[in-house]
């Protein structure tokens, strides 16, 4: 096989290639070591550059919905025993929660002890970025009886509102009511749903897989423009948040690697070396839903998990699996509350906690909805939202890792449970 071949073979051999080339084009045409383009040249220029990636993105929020519902309904109705169905949904469920707190217990550990925002001047960032007194007021934040109020809205009163609206942990919880009155019922009278179903998500995952081949153009294109615009110093100065970031998700990489050696009994080292795909995927588009359909391939083809199992759990963990979101989360808000100078008591601390292991689930699994996401968990402990512009500057990067953290999570729970149901 000629190199050629082999290039256009791999996906992910693309991707690096356009993530190597689009850095050097990007330190081309900024200032630090290139031709320094005046920045509405720049801003033209990246407009442009940022047409596959926009396109791509288009494309997820259209079927995101869809395929979410389908996919979900029709795993569970395909299950078969009542007994296995509370075996993997209940424990499933259990699993999410036990990993995505172990996350944010690793973040909550790493602020505290390498303290990333006390090393930054909170001057600097109002300078840079033109900030009044009024946008650096910490607040109060707000208080837990708002919490009866969410809880009641969980269920979706309007489905159809939901859809529109994107609302994807509503929409999780009406697939997940849904395939569970449809596997509760004859199957000869949910049939024809569940092959309309069948077919919708079938649909869905061929129009990402079509989508997947611009994947290289849209990196080439968001990587020359956070080059250009930002600048390496930028960058260079956030480093400390970034160690600690990174640290964490590479501490998270060993919780993995751990379920995987001991509950799934399966050798780490072959089993990550399986994951290579979906995870440079992943890393390069910074959206788990985009990688789903190699997740899912990855499972089934190169893991040979049931597909059963691995068609429940990966479009679930897609939605509600987000440890490596979580982490960042949590990191970032102690970085800021740093910054900011604000000592987070104990209550603080376990706001913080429920609040990231809440939203991590309702994070949408799309690039750079983590940050969206993160605005509320500041408000909650009081932070002024305006720190989340010190973060945006290095906010793509850490969103591919995190992202690739996300994506190995779903494929670790798949193994995970794929040993305890077939045991």
């Amino acid at each position: 096989m000629t190199l050629k071949n082999y290039i256009f073979k791999n996906l992910w051999l693309q991707v690096v290639l356009s993530l190597i080339i689009g850095l050097c084009v990007g330190l081309i045409l900024g200032d630090d070591v290139g031709v320094g383009l005046d920045d509405d040249s720049l801003d033209s220029l990246s407009s442009y550059l940022k047409i596959p990636a926009n396109i791509f993105l288009s494309v997820i929020l259209m079927i995101i919905v869809p395929l979410i519902f389908a996919s979900i309904v029709v795993a569970i109705a395909n299950l078969g025993a009542k007994e296995k169905l509370k075996t993997l949904g209940l424990g499933i469920g259990v699993y999410f929660v036990i990993t995505t707190t172990i996350a944010i217990l690793i973040a909550i550990t790493l602020a505290s002890i390498i303290a990333p925002g006390s090393i930054l001047d909170l001057t600097a960032l109002q300078e840079s970025h033109d900030l009044s007194e009024e946008d650096l007021k910490v607040t109060e934040g707000f208080s837990l009886d708002d919490i009866p109020e969410v809880v009641s809205n969980i269920i979706p009163r309007n489905p159809i509102v939901s859809y529109l609206e994107g609302q994807m942990f509503s929409i999780l919880i009406m697939a997940l009511i849904v395939g569970l009155s449809m596997a509760a019922l004859p199957k000869d009278s949910v049939k024809p749903l569940l092959d309309l179903l069948e077919s919708i998500q079938k649909i869905t995952l061929y129009i990402l897989l079509m989508a997947m081949k611009i994947v290289p153009f849209a990196v080439f294109g968001l990587i020359v423009g956070m080059v250009a615009t930002v600048g390496i110093g930028t960058m260079v100065g956030l480093g400390v948040y970034m160690v600690t970031v990174v640290l964490g998700l590479g501490a998270m990489l060993l919780v993995y690697a751990m379920f995987i050696k001991f509950v799934a009994k399966r050798s780490f080292s072959s089993t990550f070396s399986k994951f290579r795909n979906p995870q440079t995927l992943a890393f390069s588009t910074a959206s788990s839903m985009a990688t789903m359909p190699m997740t899912l391939k990855t499972a089934e083809d190169d893991l040979k998990l049931d597909p059963r199992v691995s068609k429940f759990v990966i479009p679930l963990g897609t939605t509600v699996n987000m440890d490596g979101t979580a982490l960042y989360q949590v990191i970032a808000v102690f970085f800021l509350a740093q910054l900011f100078a604000i000592e987070l008591s104990m209550l603080s601390i376990l706001v913080i906690i429920v609040t990231s292991l809440l939203a991590s689930i309702g994070t949408p699994a799309v690039p750079g909805a983590g940050t969206i996401v993160l605005s509320t968990i500041l408000i909650t402990v009081g932070i002024p939202p305006v720190g989340i512009l010190l973060l945006l500057s290095v906010d793509r990067i850490l969103d591919m890792i995190r992202t690739m953290v996300n994506v190995t999570g779903d494929l670790t729970a798949s193994c995970v449970f794929d040993k305890i149901t077939r045991d």
